[in-house]
């Protein structure tokens, strides 16, 4: 296999677990190049997607996460003709040759399905139909798998070959309850409270990368206890299947901060969401799948699959799998209390905002802010 935007490897080390080999691997970061040059020793390493000239002969499969800041809700969504997530136009460039990879394995946020009205689905899907390719795309909750964060993400597979649906469809094990929130951890965003939280039971909200100066943005837990502590780096690398301090060669690299560590876990794919589909690529064949429905509404659907410019619509939730679930409190090993600043900020923002919170949180968050001392004197 070939890895395009591998990040920190997160495809590539999930498809490992059922046997696909990296032989290449392209990623333009400096620090998650020095992780994927630690971690992946003796694979060859291309900086720059849009110098390199062709993939090696005999590949099987190629994976791209390409970048997803033009089409995130918490990016700039320029759209997929953005600077950035444009660049999954080079994928298509590189598998263009007659005798291409047998899979094509495309991961991205679920915006995508709705930026533009559609024009990203759109552009990715005619791109991939011109190349003679049969897609398939699902999205996929990490949480489906046993890890505590709900990371939805869309996985779309496509061949020339071979057909990708019963893949991805062919196991659903529907939506599943996984806590409640009186006795449960219960993660959220601090830095919001206006007008969302990314409220999750017994789960982290959707990781994310932080700031483009590096400063780390980690969701808060409410403990059952009722404080409310922040999980550190190797925390959250747990959260996303990495190992402990999977990201630590990163900062060998001069010039690398701390914080980008939080970039790099943040973008990264879950492992196991890999491993997943990983584990029905090498063995789809015998399980039914929906054939689905002819869609023709503007809205890209949750999952779906076409070719020859027909698209056709699927029944089949986020959760194909329900993988034994892990507590969010055994990933909880690096945690720091919520600043008084912080807690401080957020009861403010509440204040202002209409947003409904679930009986006893804002109780919980007061009492907190009151065991760190109080409102600081410059937000009082």
């Amino acid at each position: 296999m070939v890895g395009l935007f591998a990040g920190i490897g997160g495809l590539e080390l999930g498809l490992a677990t059922h046997g696909w080999e990296s032989e290449l691997l392209c990623e333009i970061d400096i620090g998650a190049q020095a992780v994927l040059a630690a971690r992946f020793p003796g694979v060859e390493l291309h900086a720059d997607v849009t110098r390199l000239r062709s993939l090696p002969a005999g590949v099987d499969l190629v994976a791209a996460g390409f970048p997803c800041q033009d089409l995130s809700q918490a990016g700039r969504t320029a759209g997929i003709t953005g600077a950035r997530s444009g660049l999954v136009d080079e994928v298509f460039r590189l598998v263009k040759r007659k005798r291409g990879p047998r899979w094509l394995l495309i991961e991205n946020v679920p915006f995508m399905l709705q930026l533009g009205g559609g024009a990203a689905m759109r552009h990715i899907t005619s791109a991939l139909e011109e190349l003679g390719y049969t897609w398939a795309y699902r999205v996929v909750d990490a949480r489906a798998f046993g890890l505590p964060q709900r990371r939805q993400r869309v996985l779309m597979l496509a061949s020339r070959t071979e057909d990708p649906r019963p893949v991805l469809f062919g196991t659903d094990a529907g939506a599943h309850t996984v806590g409640d929130p009186a006795h449960d951890p219960c993660g959220f965003y601090w830095t919001e409270g206006t007008r969302g939280l990314g409220w999750a039971v017994n789960a982290v909200p959707t990781l994310k990368g932080g700031s483009g100066l590096g400063i780390a943005s980690p969701p808060a837990v409410r403990l059952p206890s009722g404080e409310l502590v922040t999980p550190g780096i190797t925390d959250c690398e747990r959260l996303q299947g990495f190992e402990r301090d999977w990201t630590a060669p990163a900062l060998e690299v001069a010039g690398v901060r701390r914080g980008h560590r939080w970039k790099l876990v943040g973008n990264a794919v879950s492992v196991r969401m890999a491993s997943w589909i990983a584990g029905r690529l090498a063995d789809p064949a015998d399980d039914a799948f929906p054939d689905g429905e002819a869609h023709t509404r503007r809205a890209w659907p949750q999952a779906a699959w076409g070719r020859d410019g027909e698209v056709y619509r699927v029944p089949v939730s986020t959760w194909p799998v329900h993988a034994p679930y892990e507590d969010l409190r055994w990933f909880l090993d690096e945690v720091n209390l919520l600043s008084a600043r912080a807690t401080a900020g957020f009861l403010r923002r509440t204040a202002m905002g209409t947003l409904r919170f679930p009986p006893g949180f804002i109780e919980d968050v007061e009492n907190h802010l009151d065991r760190m001392g109080g409102f600081p004197r410059e937000a009082a």
